[in-house]
Parts: structure tokens; C-alpha cells; sequence
């Protein structure tokens, strides 16, 4: 157990970042996952609607990854890998 101030201050402030990072990464993930099943639908379903909601996704994977990397919570080439993955499905599927 901490016994200074400022040691018991750093263990609050590590818990909150810890908390912070942990919510980043797993909107990143859920994102990732969205625009894989857009990318999923768009494919079995093509049309505009289906179109859009894959767009949509698409760009709301890549805003969060930024930012993430942006914010130290992920590697900026672990982000550039996964902003690939999906620029590959996207473009897999749209062709």
C-alpha cells in the first residue's frame, strides 16, 4: 500500500487512465466489429441503404481509431494495421 500522498494520488490516477483506455479500446473493437458486419450485409445485400450504413461505420472505426492513437491509448501502428483491415474489407466488398 502506498504510504505518501502523492504515491496514493498516482495509484487514483493510474486506476482512472486504466478505466479510460480499457473504454477506447473496447469502442474500437465493437466499431471494428460493426463495419466487418456492414462489410457482411453490403455483400449479401447490396443496394444504397446497405451502402450507407456501411460508409457510416466505416468512418466512425476510423475517427475512434485516431483518436485512440492520438490520445496514447493505442500504438499508432497497431492503429495504421487495424485501419487497413477494414480499408481492405471495404474495399473487398465494394470492389
Amino acid at each position: 500500500m502506498a504510504n505518501t500522498n502523492s504515491a496514493k494520488k498516482r495509484i487514483q490516477v493510474a486506476e482512472r487512465n486504466r478505466l479510460q483506455n480499457k473504454n477506447y479500446k473496447s469502442t474500437v473493437r465493437t466499431l471494428m466489429k460493426r463495419c466487418f458486419a456492414a462489410c457482411g450485409n453490403f455483400e449479401k445485400e447490396p443496394g444504397e441503404e446497405a451502402k450507407a450504413d456501411l460508409q457510416k461505420s466505416f468512418n466512425a472505426a476510423f475517427s475512434k481509431i485516431d483518436k485512440a492513437v492520438s490520445k496514447g491509448v493505442l500504438h499508432r501502428n497497431t492503429g495504421a494495421n487495424q485501419k487497413s483491415r477494414l480499408s481492405f474489407a471495404l474495399k473487398k466488398v465494394i470492389k
